[in-house]
């Protein structure tokens, strides 16, 4: 039996604790590279997922794990310059456990083996993480391991030009590109985003 290769999620996790941090409340309504979302509604979004995977991590089924995302917009709670530091830490602390990466799990109301799904938990913090740094102009750097995980996620099955993939439509980037641009590429969003 091949053996789970554990990821640690705490550096993505505390990357994003550290950039909600540095959002103001007059940027909440700012956008995103994220088309339908505006900060506040990112920041949302990141708080039910780290609450999602989670549970998913821990084999504790229920409607965190079972209700897709849906068509309506997340909403941010009052609380949430608390609630989502709280949220991300105890995501990366329930994969930290082995049991997490063996077995099969769900969230987002779709099972997957377990070892995808905790690589799915990490690409959506480094992803959504971008999107806020981006939206908000602050800096942003993940770890070569990490964007490796997320641009082996990604990358379509096929050399298909129109597949959706996780996020979007592929948008196509210089092989020789940064490893970082690769990934947000293959997450449907432009490298050189910027607000209007």
């Amino acid at each position: 039996m091949e053996k789970t290769t554990h990821i640690d999620l705490g550096p993505a996790a505390e990357r994003v604790a550290r950039l909600a941090a540095g959002i103001g409340d007059e940027r909440l309504g700012d956008p995103t590279p994220c088309p339908a979302y505006a900060v506040r509604e990112v920041l949302a979004h990141l708080v039910g997922l780290s609450v999602a995977f989670r549970d998913a991590a821990r084999k504790d089924f229920g409607p965190t794990t079972s209700t897709p995302p849906g068509s309506v917009l997340p909403v941010l709670d009052a609380d949430w310059r608390t609630a989502l530091p709280k949220a991300v830490e105890e995501l990366a602390a329930a994969w930290r456990e082995p049991d997490a990466w063996e077995g099969d799990t769900q969230a987002g109301g779709v099972e997957l083996p377990a070892a995808v799904m905790g690589r799915v938990a990490l690409n959506e913090l480094l992803i959504h993480g971008w999107d806020l740094a981006r939206a908000t102009g602050q800096e942003y750097a993940a770890g070569e391991e990490e964007l490796a995980v997320s641009e082996a996620l990604l990358t379509p099955a096929d050399d298909s030009s129109d597949d959706e993939g996780f996020f979007g439509p592929v948008v196509a980037v210089p092989e020789d590109a940064p490893l970082l641009d690769r990934v947000i590429g293959l997450s449907g969003r432009r490298p050189d985003w910027q607000p209007a």
